[in-house]
């Protein structure tokens, strides 16, 4: 049976810290972790190269620091630790499932991860190495979305591949709309003016001024991320 093709060869995956939640309402399920493990694997075995950008939501949330009586930029700041303990756990269960993976921080944490240097991580990516980015760009106020973009675009992937819990891209909510309208494709600027929530209006903006595309499926249905770098029609393309 041939061997097959990946429409992409180097790609960066966009996991929210919701992704590791599994059925837990906070922290990590080591089982959603192992299945995001499993994938990884699979398209490692296809020759693909990944970079992952992992949020810290099931942790900490920045945005709703206010609500708890921290700063923003404290609470950005703690929201961005957040997402170095999902880091340590996935580059861990990755390890144990044969992978070779170097987690790369845009804060200096150097006793669990590595600065972020361009060219190293590059090398890493060709030598076939996992790539994990977390601390988002290190900045206050700039969100996981918009870091995966600038990481994705730093690194020359040729696809951001945005994992959520809904199926792709829709004209309202489908949770609160029964007669939302899905998206096979959709333009950047259409995401802009219709202020469709899927990722925020800079990692878009920064996607469509580099023609860098970006595919949002649902990560919750197993296989769908090999599905996605096959070509297959699975979610929604922004171009």
């Amino acid at each position: 049976m041939p061997k097959e093709k990946p429409e992409y060869q180097r790609v960066l995956l966009k996991l929210s810290g919701e992704a590791l939640l599994g059925n837990q309402s906070f922290g990590i399920n080591p089982k959603a972790a192992q299945s995001i493990a499993h994938e990884v694997k699979e398209l490692h075995s296809l020759g693909v190269q990944v970079a992952i950008m992992i949020g810290g939501g099931n942790i900490f949330r920045g945005v709703k620091g206010d609500e708890v009586g921290i700063e923003r930029v404290s609470a950005d700041y703690m929201g961005m630790l957040a997402t170095l303990i999902n880091g340590i756990a996935l580059q861990d269960i990755m390890n144990k499932e044969g992978l070779s993976v170097c987690q790369v921080s845009a804060i200096e944490v150097r006793a669990v991860a590595e600065p972020f240097i361009r060219r190293k991580v590059i090398r890493y990516l060709d030598e076939g190495r996992i790539v994990i980015f977390t601390s988002g760009i290190g900045s206050p106020y700039f969100t996981t979305d918009t870091a995966a973009a600038m990481r994705a675009l730093e690194v020359n992937a040729e696809v951001i591949l945005k994992a959520t819990k809904v199926d792709g891209v829709y004209s309202s909510d489908p949770v609160t709309h029964k007669d939302a309208k899905k998206y096979k494709e959709i333009r950047y600027i259409d995401v802009l003016k219709q202020d469709l929530k899927v990722m925020d209006a800079t990692a878009v903006s920064l996607c469509k001024d580099n023609g860098l595309p970006i595919i949002v499926f649902n990560i919750k249905k197993k296989g769908n991320i090999k599905r996605v770098v096959l070509g297959k029609d699975v979610g929604t393309k922004i171009y």
